[in-house]
């Protein structure tokens, strides 16, 4: 097997009281086998001077060392980290790592302005966080990306709508009401104002509009997993659960499933008048389409689109 289906890193793993690794920190995770002669007994000196309990979290924190399989499946918590430091490097692409059964190696967490921490003891020891400032700012499973990792050449306006995981190409502005979860991501400098759902990718110079929503497979159930592709605008609260391909556009407040009856608007009507019809999995994944909805009859309709689709503002991806 090759190496460069390999990803290792030293990093800290935070312990709680009872047992549990809260999480685990890789600042500079790598593509390959542990080198040889590496010691993990004897970590850098500028980590390892991290490796100290604090009791006001209830929490140990030590250095550790690991490598994994990307085809293989999770086998622990430190495991799991690694997976989410090598996507959000941007070291392996979305879809490209094996996250099977994740969620089991993810314990819930209290996360503080000063770290992880047990749930059980956040609510036991409420009164002294709160006496030393420290703030409880979620309970999930997942952290938010910038706590962990800085993707060089990426705009975040608000870092808790951003998951570890996230894979954000340079170039790439995520706004306010942006989210992008874990495993999904951009390919290209792209502006994201909607939602980016688990195992989505969006292609270069491509727009999410503000509270648009583009379907993912966590909570449906499906096997096909949503691609966006390069210049194409997903307008304003729309949303896709098909795929869309190079320069489309999705009328805003219109939203396309697999299962949507789309008129060809662009066809010629039939000794009937009406004009033909297909679902949207039958599009999936075409370039040059506008999607858009007749305003006089309600039906979905697309319609061949020609030349390039949207063009980004360079001054606010630079």
């Amino acid at each position: 097997m090759s190496d460069e289906r390999w990803v290792w890193g030293t990093g800290l793993v935070t312990t709680a009281e009872n047992g549990t690794v809260l999480d685990t920190w890789f600042p500079s995770p790598e593509i390959g086998r542990i080198p040889l002669g590496l010691d993990p007994a004897m970590p850098p000196d500028d980590l390892d001077r991290h490796a100290v309990p604090d009791p006001r979290r209830a929490v140990t924190v030590d250095t550790i060392t690991i490598e994994i399989d990307l085809d293989a499946a999770p086998s622990s918590t430190s495991d799991a980290y690694l997976r989410l430091h090598a996507l959000s490097h941007r070291l392996v692409a979305p879809n490209a790592v094996n996250l099977e059964g994740i969620f089991g190696h993810l314990p819930n967490v209290a996360w503080t302005n000063a770290g992880p921490m047990h749930p059980d003891d956040a609510a036991r020891l409420r009164p002294f966080l709160l006496r030393d400032g420290i703030q409880i700012q979620g309970l999930d499973k997942f952290p938010r990306l910038l706590d962990y990792v800085s993707p060089p050449g990426v705009r975040i306006a608000d870092a808790s709508r951003v998951r570890l995981g996230a894979y954000l190409s340079p170039g790439t502005t995520v706004m306010h009401e942006g989210f992008v979860n874990f495993n999904a991501g951009t390919l290209g400098a792209s502006m994201v104002e909607g939602r980016i759902s688990q195992g989505v990718v969006v292609g270069d110079g491509s727009d999410i509009g503000g509270g648009a929503s583009i379907m993912g497979t966590l909570s449906g159930g499906g096997a096909h997993r949503v691609a966006i592709g390069a210049r194409t605008l997903l307008g304003a609260n729309a949303g896709v659960g098909i795929s869309l391909g190079d320069d489309c556009v999705v009328e805003a407040g219109l939203y396309v499933t697999a299962g949507s009856k789309i008129v060809l608007a662009d066809e010629p009507a039939g000794h009937d008048g009406a004009r033909r019809s297909v679902k949207g999995a039958e599009l999936s994944g075409r370039d040059g389409i506008l999607y858009r909805r007749n305003s006089l009859t309600g039906a979905i309709e697309a319609v061949r689109r020609v030349g390039v689709g949207v063009t980004l503002n360079d001054a606010l991806h630079a």
